[in-house]
């Protein structure tokens, strides 16, 4: 039973990362490279490689990728490596296939946003399923624990320059044009990532704990849990409640907890669940 559970779940991650590459290649080919609207990354170099020689997009897109194949190996891990390879030679195959279809709009605004949201998509279910299609952020990943720079602001300087190349290229309107497509991407990324219902950890700071803790429970069917604390600058005593909330409803709980104390000190932070402890309960 657990071999075949096993076995279905690869099946399933297959699938997804070829449907996330199938995806891509969409958005790439039939909305972004015919109107010169170019993706970050090692992709968008081989866009604007492909277009200066005239060879296929398809051929750089494996082959610029290679060198970030062989320090990821080393550096991040077999799996990780292996599904990228799988994703890239996916979208390698994709835009070669592509290539003849003709674009759905002539229109770079219009390539720009719904090819950034397909592209997006595409690349957010290859990362949520252990891979990535772009070989910079292997890059970041390893510089960013040598360098005193977050992964997203590496990849958001190289992703800058790369952008700007375009400009040179294609001409700066398709440059803009490329950058609002890089933005929805980017927003498409996160949300099939973290997923709409992305989870956020609550700290509430208020003598009205008790009132506010029942609030939560009967209007949003979320229970929270009750920590003893005590202040850094008046030593005094203070009870905290730690709640986890989708996104969608926090607008919510600050609501609640203004009703019964407007002086209450509220902190929101992104956070990862796992396990059932904190699934909805019905509300009463």
């Amino acid at each position: 039973m657990f071999h075949n559970n096993k076995q279905a779940a690869l099946a399933a991650r297959v699938l997804l990362v070829l449907l996330g590459a199938a995806l891509y290649s969409i958005g790439l080919e039939i909305f972004l490279v015919p109107n010169n609207v170019i993706d970050g990354g090692v992709m968008g170099v081989a866009i604007i490689v492909s277009h200066l020689s005239g060879l296929p997009l398809g051929l750089f897109t494996f082959l610029l990728n290679v060198p970030f194949f062989v320090i990821g190996y080393k550096q991040i891990g077999k799996s990780f490596t292996f599904t990228t390879l799988f994703a890239v030679l996916a979208v390698s195959l994709g835009v070669s296939l592509l290539h003849p279809v003709p674009s759905l709009t002539d229109q770079p605004l219009l390539a720009g946003v719904f090819g950034g949201v397909i592209v997006g998509v595409g690349v957010g279910l290859i990362i949520r399923n252990g891979g990535s299609l772009d070989g910079s952020e292997i890059i970041a990943i390893i510089l960013d624990k040598k360098v005193g720079f977050s992964i997203g602001e590496i990849v958001m300087f190289m992703n800058l320059f790369i952008l700007s190349s375009a400009g040179f290229v294609f001409g700066w309107n398709r440059a803009m044009y490329s950058l609002i497509a890089y933005f929805i991407a980017f927003k498409a990324i996160d949300v099939v990532v973290e997923g709409v219902d992305e989870s956020r950890a609550v700290m509430v700071i208020s003598d009205r704990y008790e009132d506010i803790t029942a609030a939560v429970r009967d209007r949003l069917g979320r229970s929270g849990t009750l920590l003893d604390a005590r202040g850094g600058y008046l030593k005094n005593d203070a009870t905290v409640l730690y709640v986890v909330v989708s996104r969608l409803e926090i607008a919510k709980l600050k609501s609640i907890v203004l009703d019964f104390d407007p002086n209450a000190l509220v902190t929101i932070g992104s956070v990862e669940v796992a396990g059932q402890k904190y699934q909805k309960r019905p509300i009463h």
